[in-house]
């Protein structure tokens, strides 16, 4: 009898063995075509599931990089294949023009405009929208609909109303301001200005929706709870909504950032392809196709191209790295976890 113990503690098994065990019984006692089968069943719903998406992907964005950064070192006119090899003749132009050199600096005076333009105002309309007001829905909707609309409507028709004898000059002289009155679009100390109106109607609606869904998943009894403690509006919204919207203020940022530095469509809707460098609102993407395309040298438009790809990857990879990364924190830590 005072064995039985020791007995029972060296027979016990784990039930982690016991499942261990009863898997591979059943794995051996499957045919060997069966589970051939089973070990394929994971890479293959992977390769049909990411297939089309990882071929229309690198026929898309991976193989017109790589074709443009293979032109770039030709002086190529379009037809037939590149002879006239150039080596770094074309970037080494791109980094000495100061055409190019202002259009960079647009694309960063755009950037850094629409990050403080945009984002304080996109936040207090959101903060005004998520509080219960009559006509809420039909602002929403007004303020989203710029956004949706058409570049090539949205460029003409501002490029209409703000001519010499377009519809803003004409509402101000009735008014008797007729001082005020400019050319909004040909003079470079105001046209960047315009530019940037423009934009910030055109695109504050998707931040203020972006903003506004960051807004519905806070809590409601962390304002109550500060609301008790005595914390005024301002400090409610300071310590506990912009804490908490950060991560989508950095997602909206990044986007931002992003649509600055590849910005070309309004500019050249508006300002055409010449008026742009004098009224002082040209950027790198306009001024690619002006000098690669429109001069009929494809090789040093491709090059510019490549300059532009390259600068929008390294101010992702460093926003990746210094600003999304407590984004990120939690998901690495969890997986350093496990």
């Amino acid at each position: 009898m005072s064995n039985a113990p020791e007995t029972t503690s060296t027979e016990r098994v784990s039930t982690a063995d016991l499942a261990q065990h009863d898997g591979s019984v059943a794995g051996a006692s499957l045919p060997s075509g069966q589970r051939r089968r089973i070990a394929w069943s994971g890479p293959l719903e992977i390769a049909i599931l990411a297939g089309p998406a990882t071929v229309f992907f690198v026929a898309f964005v991976i193989l017109p990089v790589v074709m443009a950064a293979y032109y770039g070192f030709y002086r190529w006119n379009g037809y037939g294949p590149p002879t006239n090899f150039v080596g770094l003749q074309n970037y080494m132009v791109i980094l000495q023009d100061p055409a190019f050199l202002q259009a960079l600096s647009h694309n960063a005076f755009i950037l850094v405009a629409s990050l403080v333009l945009q984002g304080p105002a996109a936040i207090l309309l959101a903060l005004l929208l998520n509080r219960r007001m009559r006509g809420q829905s039909v602002i929403r909707v007004l303020i989203f609909v710029p956004y949706v609309i058409s570049e090539v409507v949205v460029g003409t028709g501002w490029s209409l109303m703000l001519q010499n004898n377009g519809a803003l000059n004409g509402w101000l002289r009735n008014l008797g301001l007729g001082d005020l009155a400019h050319d909004w679009l040909a003079d470079p100390s105001v046209a960047i200005w315009t530019l940037m109106a423009i934009l910030t109607w055109k695109y504050i609606g998707f931040a203020v929706i972006l903003f506004l869904a960051g807004l519905q998943g806070i809590p409601e009894e962390l304002y109550e709870a500060a609301a008790l403690d005595g914390a005024s509006y301002w400090q409610i919204q300071r310590r506990i909504t912009l804490p908490l919207l950060g991560p989508t203020l950095r997602i909206w940022a990044f986007l931002s950032v992003i649509g600055a530095l590849q910005l070309f469509d309004l500019v050249y809707i508006i300002w055409g392809q010449y008026v742009s460098s004098t009224a002082g609102t040209s950027t790198m993407a306009s001024y690619m196709v002006t000098n690669g395309r429109n001069a009929g040298n494809y090789g040093y438009g491709n090059a510019v191209a490549v300059v532009i790809f390259i600068i929008s990857l390294v101010v992702a990879l460093v926003y990746q790295r210094f600003v999304l990364r407590r984004d990120t924190a939690g998901a690495l830590t969890e997986r350093k976890a496990r």
